[in-house]
């Protein structure tokens, strides 16, 4: 084998992320590696690359054991591995062609660098994987897939001995994703091991020699291509039962709160969107990576710009150029990476509370620190937010805590519609209990929710109606009484959208 990983195992902060993985890489094979979000991938494919280092387990290249607890990107490098990432990891100020050179041929000290021996590199490099763009261009002025050509074309230009493709083709169209597959059949005929990750299992049953499903971390199958089902390789990947104490249960549901018809953001990715959510309704948004579910929150919160289509809140139609628009129309978002854009971890909890209502607590222009903290003292009260005191700074709250002063930022404005964006991700079990009750709670007293989140469980236990998006658009959308983790998943991967709801 030309690359073996043994028994890899990782941790952060006492939850394991990988509990033994094993897996190896032949000569000229290409191995599928496929599972749900969170399943363990990409802290895999770090360990691999040396960029993360594992808790234990053994790595062989080519007949070399690695040092794992010293395992840098440079020695992977020096060893022939090589990586295609998701999202294009280039200098935006430095042409391609000095992009493609840093990686394939950094220079020495004192020794002139031969520029146009680099640019005639760069130039041969693209034409083989079919882009037709200048080396000299800013690597700022290219588009996401032709990020993505760059990264593929440095990685064969480095003679690679295993390359590792990381959903490769996430963004690129029909015609340069038949170009990928050729470059795959051309380094397989040479002799290089490639790692496919890729959610598209159309792909994954095109190219792959041999599949290898995580699921929670652990590695739940490996079988030839031939052997695996597109049936069987959902249910490996869906394999874990809904677990019970989701507190959801269906409320009288109002009227619509929230109608979009055929929204459209090119610089976004999205296209052709319809949904609809009614006041006491929690609409789940299921989606993989790269699906377009954020993107489609900050649209409609007014953090991407709308190039066509149109949203109606409580039956009027609204134009929404900016977040203080979507404030006004009763909307609320409530984004993904809490610590950089959902609270301000240095400020108190009541200022944090108060930010998205300072008008409520504010007389002459200035904040009445009196009246901010009552309301966070309120918020501290009615979603148990555990703190010294509402003048704690929210960097010294767990994550759980500090997910409530998030939704209490924004509860505080009772809005309408409230868009959750990974409400859990990153909390321990008793908060994600309180979390989902107080949920149910939004819903009880009328509110319409927008729930996006990666773990199928929490979707299907949580939503009235669930809304699959693939490719930046929504394909189906299902009652919860017919939503099953394998229905999910399949209109996830499907080949083609199943029709809009």
């Amino acid at each position: 084998m030309l690359l073996t990983a043994t028994s890899i195992r990782k941790s952060f902060a006492g939850v394991s992320a990988l509990k033994g993985v094993s897996f190896d890489l032949a000569p000229g094979e290409v191995h599928a590696l496929v599972g749900e979000n969170g399943a363990g991938k990409s802290t895999l494919i770090r360990i691999i690359t040396g960029a993360e280092r594992a808790d234990a387990g053994t790595l062989v290249v080519d007949g070399t054991p690695v040092d794992l607890a010293h395992f840098t990107p440079t020695r992977a490098r020096a060893l022939g591995i090589a990586t295609i990432h998701q999202q294009p990891a280039l200098f935006p100020d430095l042409s391609v062609a000095e992009n493609i050179a840093l990686t394939l041929d950094p220079g020495r000290p004192w020794r002139p660098i031969d520029w146009g021996a680099r640019r005639e590199r760069a130039a041969e490099l693209l034409g083989r994987v079919g882009a037709a763009f200048d080396p000299d261009r800013l690597a700022a002025s290219l588009s996401m897939p032709e990020q993505q050509l760059v990264e593929i074309a440095r990685a064969i230009g480095a003679s690679a001995r295993v390359v590792l493709m990381d959903e490769p083709t996430a963004s690129l169209t029909d015609r340069e994703v038949s170009r990928l597959f050729d470059v795959v059949a051309a380094l397989r005929a040479a002799g290089t091991a490639i790692l496919y990750i890729s959610h598209r299992l159309d792909e994954v049953f095109a190219l792959a020699d041999r599949i290898t499903v995580l699921r929670d971390g652990e590695t739940v199958a490996t079988a030839p291509r031939g052997s695996m089902t597109t049936d069987a390789l959902v249910r490996h990947m869906a394999g874990r039962e809904l677990t019970t104490g989701f507190p959801k249960r269906r409320v009288a549901r109002g009227g619509v709160a929230l109608e979009v018809q055929s929204l459209t953001s090119v610089s976004a990715g999205i296209h052709d969107v319809s949904l609809s959510v009614h006041h006491g309704e929690i609409l789940g948004i299921a989606g993989l990576v790269g699906s377009g579910r954020t993107e489609l929150a900050e649209l409609l919160f007014g953090l991407r710009r709308v190039d066509a289509g149109t949203i109606r809140v409580a039956g009027r139609p609204v134009t929404i150029t900016a977040p203080d628009v979507a404030m006004a129309a009763g909307l609320a978002y409530v984004p993904e990476d809490r610590r950089r854009h959902g609270v301000l971890p240095e400020m108190s909890v009541a200022a944090n509370t108060s930010l998205a209502h300072l008008s409520g607590v504010s007389r002459g222009g200035l904040v009445q620190r009196g009246a901010e903290r009552e309301l966070a003292a309120r918020f501290v009260d009615d979603l148990q937010i555990r703190t010294p005191s509402v003048d704690a700074a929210v960097s010294t709250l767990s994550g759980g805590n500090q997910q409530k002063v998030a939704l209490a930022r924004w509860l505080s404005r009772r809005p309408a519609v409230l868009m959750l964006d990974e409400p859990t991700q990153g909390v321990d079990v008793g908060a994600k209990a309180e979390i989902h009750g107080l949920m149910q709670a939004m819903v009880d007293g009328g509110m319409a929710v927008i729930m996006i989140s990666s773990e199928l469980p929490e979707i299907l236990g949580m939503s009235d109606r669930i809304a699959v998006m693939r490719d930046g658009t929504i394909v189906a959308t299902l009652d919860r009484a017919d939503a099953t983790p394998e229905r999910v998943l399949e209109l996830a991967v499907a080949a083609a959208p199943a029709g809009h709801a």
